[in-house]
C-alpha cells in the first residue's frame, strides 16, 4: 500500500512557519535592541558628554560637566534639566545658600534653614554628574535619574555611610514653580542607592 502524495498545500505549510517564526524572533530582538532602557554603568557606550563649562564662580568644578545618556539627551526638558543642576551643584561646591535656594522649591528649602545647609555641606565637592534617564511625573513634573560623585570630610559623610568618596545614584524630583523648573524634596525612605568611590 502505498501512502498519498500529500497536498500542495501541506507542502508549503512548514516553510511558511519556519519564515513567520523567524520574522517574529528576529522583529522581537529588533524591538528589544531599539527600546531598550541605557544600562546604568557609567561606561555605557550610549553615554554623550556635554561640552565642558566653567562654574559660576569662574574655577572648573564639580557642576562644569553635566552629563547626560542619549535617553536623558532627547527628552524635551534635558536642556533646562542640565542648566538646573549646574546651578544646584555648584551652589553646593561654592557654599551659596541663596543660590541653592533659588533652584529648590519652597517645601524643600523650608526644611533647611542656611545654618543646617551651609553645616551640611562644608565639606562637600560634588561632581561627575550623569544625568540617566527623564520621566514625566504627575501633571508637569518630572522625575530625574542622576548619579554623582561627593567628596566630603570623613566627619561630613552620611552617619550610615562613613566614607569620604560616595558615587550617589537618585532620583530627583522637579516641578515647574512660577514657570522654573525647581528641585522638589526627595521622598522619605531608605537612602539612596550608594558605594564607595
Amino acid at each position: 500500500m502505498t501512502t498519498p502524495a500529500p497536498s500542495s498545500r501541506q507542502r508549503w505549510l512548514v516553510p511558511v512557519v519556519v519564515v513567520v517564526l523567524s520574522v517574529t524572533v528576529g522583529g522581537g530582538l529588533l524591538a528589544r535592541e531599539l527600546y531598550r532602557r541605557p544600562d546604568l554603568p557609567a561606561d555605557d557606550a550610549s553615554i554623550a558628554v556635554s561640552a565642558p563649562s566653567t562654574s559660576s564662580s569662574g574655577e572648573p568644578g564639580a557642576a562644569d560637566d553635566v552629563r547626560m545618556t542619549d535617553d536623558a539627551r532627547a527628552h524635551p526638558q534635558a536642556d533646562a534639566v542640565r542648566r538646573l543642576l549646574r546651578k544646584y551643584f555648584d551652589a553646593i561646591n561654592t557654599k551659596q545658600y541663596a543660590q541653592w535656594t533659588a533652584v529648590v522649591t519652597e517645601e524643600r528649602a523650608a526644611g533647611q534653614s542656611q545654618k543646617a545647609w551651609k553645616d551640611g555641606v562644608r565639606t562637600t565637592k560634588d561632581s561627575d554628574a550623569l544625568v540617566y534617564r527623564i520621566e514625566r511625573s504627575s501633571g508637569s513634573s518630572l522625575r530625574v535619574l542622576v548619579g554623582f560623585k561627593s567628596e566630603q570630610a570623613l566627619d561630613d559623610a552620611p552617619p550610615y555611610f562613613r566614607e569620604p568618596c560616595i558615587r550617589w545614584r537618585l532620583v530627583l524630583p522637579m516641578v515647574l514653580d512660577n514657570s522654573a523648573l525647581k528641585i522638589a524634596a526627595v521622598d522619605g525612605g531608605p537612602p539612596p542607592e550608594h558605594e564607595k568611590c
